[in-house]
């Protein structure tokens, strides 16, 4: 491939004007992309809230435009500087600054540092890898960290904003693994989507909202995955049972935390912080072979819809708006 010369198609973020901007499927050259080692054919990428955020100028997630977001990539490298890799390899790309300030998956190519690519394992496509993208991570590093606090089999775990992309995974993650989950969501019309993806009780999300002055509550959760934060956060934590634990990925209600430290101290509950982003590799490649083996078959079609590149637009600001029920896989090439 002769980078001096080929061009690519992008989907493109443009400021228009001041705080104005202007998305639209760009022609860009190959390169003009950043010098790093590996360069790697997209081939499909998916949609998430970051995303959605970069996508309508939001400084706090990309510094400079034009841009191009997706913050996930699922590709074959093409040219290598780095032996780790060689063209022909099929590799995974989540996080680190891909799609924030660095040029991301909603482009044909990207070029990255060979240290944020995982190589794609065997039994897992590009297309499943995407489908799951960093929602599918997260969702699966909340569950690896109970394992690791010793989930129990038999009692209730609870998966806030279960109709949201980390929450639909985390709900048919726990539920492929026998656990009974219980959805919170404010979407009640999805009770029958996630009866599909395995929750066995629908919980609406306003009982968790409710503030309540008591330093604890009935014990009612085994385990737990919240990805909203807030006070739903504070309700989860007095109503663990003891010795139990909450991974904690999200702050869509809030980022802060006004909990009293009774639960932990009466109750010995643990709250476990996960992040997919700064994740060492070789972390992420761990979860990412747990996906094609032990925990291969979950229901990657119901979670996902395909889109192409031309509708990512659309879909982000359903996210924004609160609008999205589980997960967007973007076909980058058509």
């Amino acid at each position: 491939m002769n980078n001096a010369t080929a061009t690519y198609n992008a989907l493109q973020t443009t400021e228009v004007r001041d705080g104005l901007f202007d998305t639209a499927i760009k022609t860009l050259a190959v390169d003009d992309l950043p010098q790093h080692a590996l360069l790697v054919a997209v081939h499909y990428s998916s949609l998430n809230y970051k995303d959605a955020l970069s996508l309508s100028g939001h400084r706090g997630v990309t510094r400079h435009y034009p841009h191009t977001a997706g913050i996930d990539a699922g590709g074959v490298v093409v040219a290598s500087e780095d032996d780790r890799f060689t063209p022909g390899d099929p590799v995974i790309v989540t996080g680190y600054d891909l799609g924030m300030n660095t040029p991301g998956g909603y482009g044909e190519y990207i070029r990255i540092p060979a240290s944020w690519a995982v190589a794609l394992p065997d039994g897992l496509s590009l297309k499943q890898a995407m489908m799951l993208g960093t929602a599918g991570l997260t969702a699966a590093l909340c569950v690896d960290k109970l394992q690791r606090m010793g989930l129990p089999s038999g009692g209730d775990v609870l998966v806030t904003g279960a109709s949201g992309g980390v929450g639909s995974v985390a709900v048919a993650l726990l539920a492929h693994l026998g656990c009974p989950v219980v959805a919170s969501s404010g979407k009640t019309d999805q009770a029958s989507y996630l009866r599909e993806l395995g929750a066995k009780t629908i919980l609406d999300r306003e009982t968790l909202t409710d503030p309540s002055q008591k330093a604890l509550l009935k014990e009612r959760w085994q385990g737990a995955v919240d990805t909203v934060g807030g006070d739903t956060l504070v309700n989860v934590l007095k109503s663990l049972s003891h010795s139990a634990s909450v991974a904690c990925c999200g702050l869509v209600a809030s980022a802060n935390l006004h909990a009293s430290l009774m639960p932990f101290i009466l109750r010995g509950i643990n709250l476990l912080g996960v992040d997919s982003v700064e994740l060492p590799v070789e972390h992420k490649a761990a979860i990412w072979r747990r996906f094609a083996n032990d925990w291969a078959g979950l229901p990657f079609d119901r979670i996902c819809k395909e889109i192409p590149l031309s509708e990512v637009p659309t879909y982000a600001e359903r996210i924004l708006a609160g609008k999205m029920i589980g997960r967007a896989l973007v076909r980058v090439r058509d």
